[in-house]
């Protein structure tokens, strides 16, 4: 694997070095020495897929708050998503910066989200598949969000929203720090 730091500290791409032959291709999805060789300490305790319809689909900006704050390795298992992480980190460097990056079936390549950092993407095809392993169990008590179109961040989502869940779309507007 080959890890590529972002514009968001802590966060990386991870680009997957598949070995091909003619029955297809192998690669490596995780591995906890090459993780640690990067300074993560990633350690999944569940997985998650999510399935979308409709291309242009907004899922996210999701995070989970202390006691169970977490990490997520995502990666898109069929189509193509516009995946994105925006730092909520209170006196992180990169605090209300987002980056974002296409993750296919075709490309592989994951994103590490660290802990406390919202994440979200779009679909930039029908019928697309996202997966991701994080790093503590849902808590719903600590579930929070951010909008996906608050102004204070302007993320720029590739296409424009075709669907987005309530919950989603009624997110509060973060406060502006003075």
């Amino acid at each position: 694997m080959r890890f590529n730091e972002t514009d968001i500290f802590g966060a990386w791409v991870i680009n997957p070095e598949p070995r091909e032959d003619d029955r297809g291709r192998f690669m490596r999805a995780w591995c906890t020495k090459e993780f640690a060789e990067h300074g993560l300490d990633f350690l999944p305790v569940q997985a998650n897929m999510g399935f979308s319809i409709h291309k242009g689909t907004v899922r996210g900006m999701h995070y989970q708050v202390a006691p169970a704050p977490e990490a997520k390795l995502v990666r898109c298992t069929k189509g193509a998503i516009f995946d994105v992480v925006l730092d909520l980190r209170p006196g992180s460097l990169t605090y209300g910066k987002w980056y974002g990056t296409e993750l296919s079936d075709e490309n592989g390549r994951m994103l590490y989200v660290p802990e406390f950092c919202a994440h979200g993407y779009q679909t930039l095809e029908e019928n697309t598949e996202m997966f991701y392993m994080a790093s503590a169990f849902y808590a719903p008590d600590s579930a929070r969000g951010a909008r996906f179109d608050d102004p204070l961040f302007d993320i720029q989502w590739p296409l424009a929203v075709t669907a987005i869940s309530d919950q989603d779309r009624n997110w509060p507007l973060v406060e502006r720090k003075a």
